[in-house]
């Protein structure tokens, strides 16, 4: 098993030494330590460290990632649990994703008005054209 300075962990996840020091402080990462006291992390916290930005990456906050570090501590008794977190941050990301694709039909629409306009098209306002989509 490989072993990793901070440096080194650092780029080989993408992110910072600052960010994974925050890290350690929110207790979202707890690294190892060697005969001379310094951290250093592996293969496996790689993989904890990829986990962790996937859960960010669905807009999870930082106090539900703390809650599922601490049920993930407590092992085995808390999948129900953590099972349950990760279902309303999957539901929760979903509805922002629904949303974000609302708003982008509205931006396609308005290229589209613009388009028409430059082309000499469309004579009517953007109210108008949007009525023929709904």
């Amino acid at each position: 098993m490989s072993k990793y300075s901070i440096g080194d962990f650092a780029n080989k996840v993408g992110l910072t030494t600052y960010t994974l020091r925050y890290y350690e402080k929110q207790k979202l990462i707890i690294p190892k330590r060697d005969e001379n006291d310094r951290r250093y992390y592996d293969d496996e916290d790689v993989k904890w460290i990829g986990f962790i930005l996937h859960l960010k990456g669905t807009g999870m906050l930082m106090t539900e990632i703390q809650e599922y570090v601490e049920l993930r501590k407590q092992g085995d008794s808390t999948i129900d649990q953590r099972k349950q977190l990760l279902q309303s941050v999957k539901k929760r990301s979903l509805a922002e994703i629904n949303e974000r694709k609302s708003h982008l039909n509205v931006l396609s629409h308005k290229i589209d008005w613009y388009d028409g306009k430059l082309n000499h098209k469309f004579d009517e306002s953007f109210e108008e054209y949007l009525k023929r989509f709904r």
